[in-house]
């Protein structure tokens, strides 16, 4: 799950990164602790994880300090590999068809126009 390098950094290194960058902040800290340890443990982790964790940086303004205190491409580096791995584990969910009957849809109703 976290053996690919994307920029140099895999997703490990990438967890140790956002848990050393987010020390003051006790939630992030917490999140990107257990994240890092599920992938010392195992070798992976669960893309709720780590959706919660850029969540929560975000929310705390850590993403912010990371991109101010580095170089576009160190923060790219850092937190990709972390969005990368919530792409791919994450569930393709399909837009939801808002209520009605088949009439109202133009693809399925047996006249046309409908209505």
């Amino acid at each position: 799950m976290c053996g690919l390098r994307i920029h140099g950094m895999e997703l490990k290194d990438a967890t140790l990164m956002l848990l050393t960058e987010s020390a003051g902040y006790p939630v992030v800290a917490s999140i990107a602790q257990a994240a890092y340890d599920q992938l010392a443990f195992d070798g992976g982790v669960d893309y709720r994880v780590l959706s919660d964790l850029i969540g929560e940086a975000s929310g705390k303004g850590v993403l912010r300090l990371i991109r101010q205190k580095y170089s576009q491409a160190a923060f790219d580096a850092m937190i990709m590999p972390i969005c990368r791995e919530i792409g791919r584990q994450a569930p393709v969910r399909s837009p939801r068809r808002p209520a009605g009957t088949p009439e109202d849809d133009p693809l399925t109703a047996s006249t046309w126009p409908p209505g």
